[in-house]
Formats: structure tokens, C-alpha cells, sequence
């Protein structure tokens, strides 16, 4: 019997073929593994956005030379070769200006309400104001001359003294300085004067300069021109106290007291 077994038996073609065969298919085999195994290796990065550009840096230009001619009208600058600080201005000392001036104008206002009339008139008032005057009783009226005036019934009543103008209850501000033109168009009336009394004497004083000047006797007061109107009551003790004057008339000899 042949020891051959059945694959010996096999024509040498069959059995090559099937040697090929089993061939591709080991090789298909560990194709599939190779494909199967995961495939290691440097990640790859992801793309990243480009930066932004920075503007170019700018280019210095060149200094600009100047020419000598310039050079020579330009003046030098602080700082600069040849430069000097200009001169100091001459002050106008505003400060010591503005203070003589308003010493100036005090003066002139003190100046202008300066009495300087007899009886405290001012030179603001000294200015003819006739013109926008109503004529009228109770008017006190002053000239270019010292004596004060009060009309009554068309007439000008001399006011004596001061203390008659003071017991009539009179200021400055009443005073109303006129054109002596205007005074000269009314008639002289009877001087006021301020006649004082006390209720415990007979005596008559007229009050002239600070001082009483007895009337003696009725007759004298009639003669000097005096009505009952004129004669003010005050406390014996405030006559006392008046200094005395000459008498009406001087000859009438010492005053008596009240």
C-alpha cells in the first residue's frame, strides 16, 4: 500500500493554487488588524487666527535746517542761546489809584453838604429852585444874605434868630433857596421872634441869641411890633435857666427874673 496521504495525491497545479490562496487570505487577515489598531502619532495643533499687524512705527523726519537769513529774524526762544527775558513793565499802582480816588470823592461830597452860610446851608442847596416853587403860605424862603424868611399872606416875615426857628418847629431841609429877585416881589410882614412866658411871672422875654431880653412894659411890646400870638408858656425854672440879655429898651435898666 502507498503511504502517500490525500493531499499528496493532489495534482501539483490544485495544490499550488490552494497555497496561494491561504497566502492572500493571511495577508487580507493582518491587513484587517493593521486597520483596526489605532493609528498614534503627534496631534496635529488647530489653526490659529493670525494677530492683529501693529502699524508701522512713524519715521522721524529730518530736522529742517534753517537758512542763516532765518536764523537771523527769528528771535531765540526761552531756552535758547541768546535768549533774554523782555523788561519788566512799569506798574500802574491800581491799588494807590483807586484809593485817591475815592479819597477824592469824599472829599468833594463833604465839601458840597459843608455848611457855609450863616445858618448851615450847604453848598448842594445853594441853587435857585423859585422856578418850581408854589407860592403858598408857610414857604421858608432864604436869599443870597443870611436872613430866613416865611411867607405869610403875600408877605415876608423875618425869622429873628435861630431859637425862633428852632421853637417853630423848623429844619434845613424846609429852607428853599431862592433868586433875590424873588424875594423882592413880596412885602416885608412883621419879624417873627419867639416871646416867652411863664405862668407864675408878668414878664415878657424875647429869646435872641441864646439869651431872653426883658420887655418892659406893654407899650414896648406893641412898639416892637408883638402880638399875643408870638408869646410861648415854659416852666419858670427854663427861663431862669436862659441867660440874660440886654433889655428892651436897653435903658429900661436890670432885668428882673420870672
Amino acid at each position: 500500500m502507498s503511504n502517500q496521504s490525500p493531499a499528496d495525491k493532489l495534482p501539483s497545479s490544485d495544490r499550488l493554487l490552494d497555497l496561494l490562496l491561504d497566502a492572500l487570505l493571511k495577508r487580507q487577515a493582518m491587513r484587517r488588524e493593521e486597520a483596526a489598531k489605532p493609528v498614534s502619532g503627534p496631534e496635529q495643533p488647530l489653526p490659529q487666527p493670525a494677530p492683529p499687524t501693529a502699524p508701522p512705527p512713524p519715521v522721524p523726519s529730518a530736522p529742517v535746517e534753517e537758512s542763516p537769513r532765518q536764523r537771523m529774524r527769528r528771535e531765540p526762544e526761552p531756552g535758547e542761546e541768546g535768549w533774554e527775558p523782555p523788561p519788566q513793565l512799569p506798574s500802574i499802582n491800581l491799588g494807590k489809584t483807586l484809593s485817591r480816588l475815592l479819597l477824592l470823592i469824599a472829599v468833594l461830597i463833604v465839601l458840597v453838604n459843608l455848611p457855609v452860610a450863616r445858618y448851615g446851608v450847604s453848598l448842594a442847596r445853594l441853587k435857585p429852585e423859585s422856578a418850581a416853587l408854589i407860592i403858598r403860605d408857610g414857604l421858608i424862603l432864604k436869599g443870597s444874605g443870611p436872613e430866613i424868611y416865611k411867607l405869610e399872606d403875600n408877605k415876608l416875615r423875618w425869622i429873628s434868630s435861630l431859637d425862633a426857628f428852632e421853637h417853630l418847629g423848623l429844619k434845613w431841609d424846609d429852607v428853599h433857596i431862592v433868586e433875590d429877585e424873588f424875594l423882592a416881589r413880596f412885602e416885608q410882614g412883621r419879624p417873627i421872634h419867639v416871646l416867652l412866658k411863664c405862668q407864675d411871672s408878668p414878664h415878657i422875654y424875647r429869646l435872641e441869641n441864646q439869651q431872653k431880653r426883658w420887655i418892659k412894659d406893654i407899650d414896648t411890646f406893641l412898639a416892637e411890633g408883638h402880638v399875643w400870638e408870638d408869646v410861648r408858656f415854659v416852666p419858670c425854672d427854663y427861663l431862669r435857666e436862659i441867660p440874660d440879655g440886654l433889655p428892651i429898651p436897653e435903658d429900661a435898666g436890670p432885668p428882673p427874673q420870672p
